[in-house]
């Protein structure tokens, strides 16, 4: 009785492992487990704090649907100080950022609508846009250049059915930062064709070379934008489940609609947190990719030692995406290197068609961790 659109799209590739590997550790097994994106590090105090207080002050009902006006005022003077996005409280949705993603593809995709992807990209685009009707259209990048997504190619995949191009920098799963300059040709590739953009940068604060440009923040490109973000990353909040849509006042009071029907609202004691987070002390976060940098250094090194990968240094988000020379499926030797050395990879198809003969490798885990992980996949990967 599940309906057809349900049946035709696959569960997401990294919670299916990462459920595999909670079986696992139930039963007894040590797996060190690389397979999900979230960091390993607590909340920040101050935030905990704010929430606790909240939750005593007896903030625990509902909210306006498009949340506490504090927060989104925070919101986006954060995005207009730190991206230059113009963007003020109006423009502001406070939802989880995977909600956000999923309403926006619900709100503007019809059925036949094709949707623009970098290939690879994050697992869960394909199936929000599937959901809502629509039909992926991949876009591959080069290993060779980085995974950057070329503007030439995304204007060659564009016919009279485009309705949306999604953008994700930081990258999720390659690491790739896109260069100003390739953001702004999809700009203006996108305003000439009066194409929208979904621009997920919940990795922005995570830059380790080179800065984050919005794309939104181009002339004329904040009409054409719908910036999905969060907390999760940066703040280590990933149970929290908070993050926001800026947009245009209308494009934000559509997908409001979606929400009101849905949610009704964000989680109200999570919101107080929220302007803690954003507004209060950022040592914590400064600090915690300064760390991811230097797993990431560490990840780069322990790389070498195993023979036939090749990998491109991540610019940014805590990923590394290296190709393999074994003649396996990325599926098969996810679930190899699960089953015999106990360490938890993401196949690369998992992120589209272009992934194949890649993994992934999430680096939000500790230096130890990270050391017993790689000497495991050498291990495996010797035997192979």
């Amino acid at each position: 009785m599940v309906s057809r659109r349900l049946q035709e799209i696959p569960a997401s590739g990294t919670i299916a492992i990462s459920n595999l590997v909670s079986q696992m550790k139930s039963e007894g097994v040590d797996v060190v487990s690389f397979s999900m994106g979230e960091p390993d590090f607590v909340t920040p105090s101050n935030i905990v704090d704010a929430c606790c207080e909240s939750l005593r002050g007896g903030f625990t009902h509902y909210t306006p649907s498009m949340g506490i006006p504090e927060l989104r005022k925070a919101i986006a003077d954060s995005a207009r100080k730190e991206s230059g996005v113009p963007c003020d409280a109006s423009n502001v949705l406070v939802t989880p950022c995977k909600q956000a993603i999923f309403m926006v593809a619900l709100a503007y995709i019809d059925p036949g609508d094709e949707v623009i992807l970098s290939d690879p990209s994050w697992v869960s685009y394909e199936a929000c846009v599937r959901l809502a009707g629509g039909i992926p259209v991949y876009v591959p990048t080069r290993f060779e250049d980085g995974f950057v997504m070329d503007p030439a190619a995304v204007e060659a995949a564009i016919t009279p059915r485009t309705k949306m191009i999604i953008i994700n920098t930081p990258s999720n799963p390659t690491g790739c930062v896109m260069p100003r300059d390739s953001l702004r040709q999809i700009a203006d590739i996108a305003m000439a064709h009066g194409i929208k953009v979904l621009s997920d940068e919940i990795y922005s604060s995570i830059v380790y070379e080179g800065e984050h440009t919005s794309i939104a923040s181009f002339p004329g490109m904040f009409d054409n934008t719908i910036i999905v973000s969060g907390l999760s990353k940066s703040y280590a909040m990933t149970g929290w489940r908070l993050g926001w849509a800026i947009a245009p006042a209308d494009d934000i009071k559509a997908i409001n609609k979606l929400q009101s029907h849905s949610i009704s609202c964000a989680v109200s004691f999570v919101q107080k947190a929220a302007v803690e987070a954003i507004e209060g002390p950022q040592d914590s976060k400064a600090a915690m990719v300064k760390e991811f940098r230097r797993r990431r250094d560490l990840v780069m090194d322990l790389m070498e030692e195993i023979p036939g990968f090749q990998c491109n240094v991540p610019k940014g988000a805590f990923y590394v995406f290296p190709k393999y020379n074994r003649d396996i499926p990325s599926a098969k030797l996810a679930e190899i290197l699960l089953r015999e050395g106990h360490v938890a990879v993401t196949p690369g198809t998992a992120f589209g068609p272009g992934g194949e003969g890649f993994f992934r490798i999430s680096y939000a885990a500790s230096e130890d961790q990270i050391r017993e992980g790689m000497s495991r996949i050498r291990s495996v990967m010797a035997k192979l």
